[in-house]
């Protein structure tokens, strides 16, 4: 590796608008004692991106055109992964998206929004299929603790949802490492088919891992959560909002992590 790779989640907010607009902005103010031209130009765009940086469009857009997740499962594509003796043996896998070292309401560590979001869809899908459920996902790399995101997941899953995780995955870090790790996993438990649950804008860089940790040994079905949508007026998407802010950033970390293969 280039760098040590506890250092990812440091480069990634760096690298990332806003902190990086900031920087030109910074840039641009210093540049206009010796070229205000230059330093004005790179003032108005970074000021500029940091707009669309809080546009739900914008986040629209590079799911859209850029990410290109593919579409939720349909009743009919439900209905086919129903449990039977014609079915290859089949594993609904959810994957990560961090979580909180200790959630005082509840007194112990929690699941973070977007990995409820992944949860309770995986639960619904494995009681409409019948099929097991599986979650990967240990302490990533900017999180600290002893306790896993898995092991948190299936308190959840047990408490809330009165049901049990089959399988699960606590040592991971990251997206490549949830597949590099559950593949073996399922692989040794006979499965032959693993439906992926995650998030729309994650999709494409986890189908990568999944697919390449499988090879041809397992097939996998995406299965995505929560992809963007617009909103009732079209005028909001182009008006700032923490809510946009929130997508545009996370699909430009699926971006990142697609160009860097991570």
């Amino acid at each position: 590796m280039l760098f040590d790779p506890s250092w990812k989640p440091l480069l990634s907010v760096l690298v990332q608008p806003p902190a990086s607009l900031l920087l030109l902005i910074l840039l641009g103010l210093w540049l206009m004692r010796h070229r205000p031209r230059l330093g004005g130009t790179l003032i108005v765009l970074s000021t500029a991106g940091l707009w669309l940086m809080c546009c739900l469009g914008t986040a629209h857009w590079l799911q859209d055109s850029v990410l290109r997740p593919p579409q939720a499962l349909t009743t009919a594509q439900i209905r086919a992964l129903v449990r039977s003796p014609n079915q290859p043996p089949t594993a609904i896998v959810v994957l990560g998206a961090g979580r909180h070292r200790l959630a005082a309401e509840y007194g112990t560590a929690n699941l973070s929004q977007q990995a409820m979001v992944r949860l309770r869809y995986g639960v619904w899908l494995a009681r409409q299929t019948g099929q097991p459920l599986a979650y990967a996902g240990g302490v990533g790399w900017a999180q600290i603790g002893e306790r896993s995101e898995a092991e948190t997941a299936a308190q959840i899953v047990q408490d809330e949802y009165g049901t049990s995780l089959r399988w699960t995955e606590s040592r991971s870090r990251d997206t490549r490492e949830n597949a590099d790790l559950m593949v073996p996993i399922l692989d040794g438990a006979g499965v032959k088919r693993i439906v992926l649950v995650t998030h729309a804008a994650h999709m494409p860089r986890a189908m990568r891992a999944f697919r390449e940790a499988a090879g041809k040994g397992l097939v996998v079905v995406p299965a995505p959560v929560a992809a963007v949508t617009r909103d009732d007026q079209p005028m909001l998407d182009w008006l700032p909002s923490q809510h946009g802010y929130g997508l545009v950033h996370n699909a430009l970390h699926e971006v990142l992590g697609l160009i860097t293969g991570s």
